[in-house]
């Protein structure tokens, strides 16, 4: 499998809990500035990938529904324009509720994007501004109705737990609205402070307390729980979907498969490298007006680093790490490498073999890092 990453890096507003490349607009330009620049990079790639299918697109950020119309369309052409997209590809967009109306989403139909991811995070209003969403439920709600209307059936929706504040009851109820609602995949995160966003900074000023790891499972369990009975399949730790509606997109990336990142601050992964593009919006610009690939960072991986990588990655998905690829991949068994380590986790029931895989056991998915960390030499 081979994806492409867009990466449009404009917000209405910073969510407090944020540490994404994103930044609100501030000049009048900068969205046009920005789509003659993506072209460029784009054209820099043309001719390497030109033999090349693409069997998923992934337009993120920042908010790429803050685009109009016509700008999409314009992004969406030059992307067909220069790389070979397959006619089955699964094409995302990440929307924000507040950003979209019937006639933005008809416009994304049209387009040939065929998946939205819908960041709403919770349901609660006042959980909704604390976090610094630009929206409210009810917007929400009338958005997600409108996608359905239009004919886009594959919706994702971001929703995340351990909030500030926010009870487990609330959580529940969450949770509940939105099965209701029956999208096609859910995807539910733990709130994790990173350094450089509001929320860590008002942490550090007492200004809320987080829950306790205990709490935090008990969530993620009756999440795993409710979920599975209302038809949602784990397929990944965080990520839930109907039957044939997993991210097509995100499994490229937990498969340590290649995929092209374009964008300020957009990464990729091609053979055995890694890169990662200039963050600032000028920055990046500038390069691309001298015809040069925006590449701030570009690491060669060993074999080594390659290993550890597959083994996280893959270890993060419910099927786990096949052994047969891993020996395909790398020449070298599984097993034999490292014996030591599967003796000590399957001990301490973290992980098991099944089917010729090395899966994690329910107690290792909720400390999987615990278990990531055992593999790295």
């Amino acid at each position: 499998m081979l994806g492409l990453y867009i990466h449009v890096p404009f917000c209405a507003q910073k969510c407090n809990y944020c540490d994404f490349n994103s930044y609100k607009i501030e000049e009048k330009n900068q969205k046009t500035d920005y789509l003659i620049s993506i072209r460029k990079e784009m054209e820099l790639y043309k001719e390497e990938f030109k033999n090349k299918e693409f069997t998923s697109v992934f337009l993120g950020g920042g908010t790429p529904s803050i685009l109009t119309p016509e700008e999409l369309t314009t992004l969406m052409e030059n992307i067909y324009s220069n790389f070979n997209i397959g006619k089955d590809a699964e094409i995302t967009m990440e929307c924000n509720p507040g950003t979209l109306d019937k006639a933005k989403l008809k416009a994304i139909k049209s387009l040939g994007i065929n998946r939205l991811s819908m960041g709403l995070q919770v349901t609660q209003d006042h959980h909704l501004k604390y976090i610094g969403r630009i929206h409210t439920y009810e917007q929400f709600e009338k958005n997600y109705k409108d996608a359905i209307e239009v004919g886009i059936n594959n919706i994702n929706v971001d929703l995340m737990y351990s909030l500030p504040n926010q009870s487990f009851d609330e959580w529940k109820e969450t949770l509940n609205k939105i099965i209701n609602l029956n999208p096609s995949h859910i995807s539910a995160y733990s709130l994790i402070l990173e350094e450089g966003t509001k929320f860590y900074d008002m942490y550090l000023n007492k200004e809320f307390e987080l829950n306790d790891e205990e709490v935090d499972i008990n969530i993620y369990n009756y999440t795993i729980d409710t979920l599975y009975k209302n038809g949602y399949h784990q397929y990944e730790i965080s990520n839930y979907a109907k039957e044939g509606y997993e991210c097509k997109h995100n499994i490229v990336y937990w498969k340590c498969d290649n995929y092209l990142g374009l964008g300020p601050g957009a990464s990729g992964y091609i053979n055995n490298y890694r890169y990662s593009n200039i963050c600032d919006i000028k920055g990046y610009n500038k390069c691309l007006e001298y015809d040069k690939r925006p590449i701030e960072e570009k690491n060669i991986l060993s074999k080594k680093d390659e290993m550890e990588e597959f083994i996280f990655m893959g270890l993060r998905m419910n099927k786990g790490i096949n052994l047969d690829e891993f020996y395909k991949r790398f020449n070298i068994d599984f097993k034999h490498r490292y014996n030591n380590i599967l003796d000590k986790l399957k001990n301490l029931n973290l992980i098991i073999e099944q089917n010729n895989n090395i899966i994690l056991t329910q107690r290792g998915r909720e400390i999987s890092n615990t278990v990531f960390v055992e593999f790295i030499d």
